[in-house]
């Protein structure tokens, strides 16, 4: 057996022995909306070595949620989707998901780790709606179904790390702009965001990767306008919660200072965690920034009144 094959259980099996009995995994769609049929676009998940051995899923189309439940004893009403990075080429699913779905729910957090389309012309009519389609069809599921899962229905977040982060911060500033059928009129806005090391702007800071995936090469100024989401800011924009790293040289720390200041521009509570050390993409490793940021996240979601009862 390959190495890389081992690994990949190795990794699978980690985490079903921890959440084996609270994991569930649903498509998000009947009919997945502006999906286009291809013989050759086959979804694919492989190992491979950041610092640590971690799990790469490319060519997604059919989005999935996966439910990590916490045991009732420890259970509170909030909960979690969570959006991996990967540039909007990939999905870092392990340490950028589950891996943070199950620590969520082991501090009894309901948590939804958002498997989302990346960008792609040969299954999608428009590439650049079908990320932020998943991410508000995930909200509204979610919410329709809070009573299912103990859920406050006014206590549902979203979060996401670099590209994955730049999904949640489109969640958070472009609710208004409906991108699926919403019968019900069902409120798509997240109560509030958590953005790791997150791509923000599509301008001069921006990850040249992720702006190219989504929009493309030559987007015109109003559609790299448009995804800069420092400048869709509004007083309607949930509360945040930022962890960046200032050695950060994938993700520049400008698109947490622009986002944290539009927040602060329109009255907007937030807190950031700028770490001196750490680099890119260290999911929940500590060690890289010498700080457990999730300790911190904790503490400002009891200072928000998320995690009590109401």
């Amino acid at each position: 057996m390959k190495k890389s094959t081992v690994l990949f259980f190795m990794i699978l099996l980690s985490y079903f022995a921890v959440t084996a009995q609270v994991r569930e995994e649903f498509e998000l769609y009947v009919k997945v909306p502006g999906a286009k049929k291809s013989e050759t676009y086959k979804e694919k998940t492989e190992t491979v070595i950041n610092v640590h051995p971690v799990l790469w899923t490319t060519s997604v189309s059919v989005p999935t949620l996966t439910y990590f439940g916490p045991e009732l004893s420890l259970k509170t009403d909030a909960a979690v989707i969570i959006c991996p990075g990967g540039g909007y080429g990939g999905l870092a699913i392990s340490h950028e998901g589950y891996d943070v779905a199950a620590k969520f729910a082991e501090m009894g957090i309901s948590a939804f780790v958002l498997k989302y389309r990346l960008p792609s012309d040969e299954i999608m009519t428009d590439k650049k709606n079908g990320p932020l389609q998943d991410a508000q069809q995930a909200i509204k599921y979610v919410r329709e179904h809070a009573l299912k899962y103990g859920i406050n229905p006014h206590k549902i977040g979203i979060m996401g790390f670099s590209a994955g982060g730049h999904l949640a911060s489109t969640a958070s500033t472009h609710f208004r702009r409906e991108t699926i059928e919403n019968k019900n009129r069902t409120s798509l806005r997240p109560d509030f965001s958590i953005l790791m090391y997150p791509v923000i702007t599509f301008g001069d800071f921006t990850h040249k990767g992720s702006r190219e995936n989504l929009i493309g090469k030559n987007a015109p100024q109003e559609l790299v306008d448009l995804y800069s989401n420092e400048k869709q800011v509004t007083a309607e924009t949930p509360v945040t919660f930022i962890v960046h790293s200032n050695d950060d040289d994938v993700v520049p720390i400008e698109n947490a200072f622009d986002y944290i200041k539009a927040l602060n521009k329109f009255g907007v509570k937030n807190e950031a965690h700028i770490y001196a050390v750490g680099g890119h993409g260290f999911g929940l490793d500590s060690q890289r920034i010498h700080d457990n940021w999730f300790d911190r996240l904790l503490n400002w979601m009891k200072g928000n009144n998320l995690l009590k009862a109401d």
